[in-house]
């Protein structure tokens, strides 16, 4: 299959790593920008960079913003650990970040190359960023591929918020709106795709630095969920966005009028899907992922480690 050029803009958390490690393997890699999300943007930017040296990446990391376009900055430390990587310490890295210029970077890496998937896996904040600086960026892009929200109007902050739309809901409605072509993979379809500590052993056995590591952080992926759920799996979010893009085959979409709320006293952060179909309110805006042949993904992400 080919390889399409990727932009990955993450907020490395574990899940986060797991989508490098992904599109490291499946995806021609053009950059990652970071932003502050699940932990603080020094430290999400320093796990891309040690990720970088972990997989022996030769690609540039661009720091971005580090709060939401309003508010306070919402974090996930009880789900991703102090620092972002749950338990797993890797070394400094020798290489630090190429710039804090991510939005400016994106401009201008889109308009010399058209054509390139852009991937928000965090909240997306770089992205309205950087469609306020060059509005044409909707244009230029192949897709913007996000991991966020819901397509059944379920959350995992609030009761219809999923986290990267809640961290910055007026940064995605103003994605929302962009124009962009946009693909959308929520908690609806994430949480079909799910890894534990049985694939955990597995990535033990590689007996590899990206084996060890992987096995690590699903881990402490497990102990978080079994506390949370009472099962030893968890939904493995940011990679579905990636393999969205290289093997979209493995999904099933339909073209929704999709909004944002920004304003709703229990709403907030909320995606609200249009389902009525010719009925709906406005034309779609987003194609939303419904289904995913979840066994066929996690194989893929497991290859991804294996070969790394």
């Amino acid at each position: 299959m080919s390889r399409p050029r990727m932009i990955l803009d993450c907020d490395p958390g574990v899940d986060d790593a797991m989508a490098i490690i992904t599109a490291a393997r499946w995806a021609d890699l053009v950059g990652i920008t970071t932003v502050a999300g699940n932990v603080e943007l020094e430290h999400t930017t320093a796990n891309a960079c040690r990720i970088r040296e972990l997989l022996g990446l030769d690609v540039e990391i661009h720091a971005g913003a580090s709060g939401p376009l309003v508010g306070a900055q919402e974090f996930a430390h009880e789900v991703h650990g102090a620092t972002g990587l749950g338990d797993l310490v890797l070394p400094e890295p020798n290489r630090s970040a190429d710039s804090n210029n991510a939005v400016e970077w994106l401009v201008e890496t889109t308009r010399s190359e058209e054509g390139i998937y852009l991937v928000p896996v965090g909240p997306l904040t770089n992205v309205a960023l950087a469609l306020r600086a060059d509005p044409d960026l909707a244009r230029r892009v192949a897709s913007i591929t996000l991991m966020g929200g819901s397509a059944q109007g379920v959350g995992n902050v609030t009761p219809v918020a999923e986290f990267n739309v809640y961290a910055d809901p007026e940064a995605a409605d103003e994605v929302f709106r962009s124009g962009a072509p946009l693909a959308m993979l929520g908690l609806n379809l994430t949480h079909q795709v799910r890894m534990g500590s049985m694939h955990g052993r597995e990535c033990a056995t590689f007996g590899t630095p990206v084996g060890d590591a992987m096995a690590q952080l699903l881990e402490f992926y497990a102990v978080f969920h079994l506390a949370e759920e009472q099962i030893e799996d968890g939904p493995v979010h940011d990679p579905c966005a990636v393999l969205a893009v290289t093997h979209p085959h493995l999904f099933t979409t339909e073209a929704r009028s999709v909004h944002v709320e920004v304003d709703g006293t229990h709403t907030r952060g909320m995606t609200v899907v249009d389902e009525r179909g010719l009925r709906a309110d406005g034309p779609a805006n987003c194609g939303v992922a419904y289904e995913a042949d979840a066994d066929s993904l996690v194989d893929l992400v497991m290859q991804a480690v294996r070969e790394a």
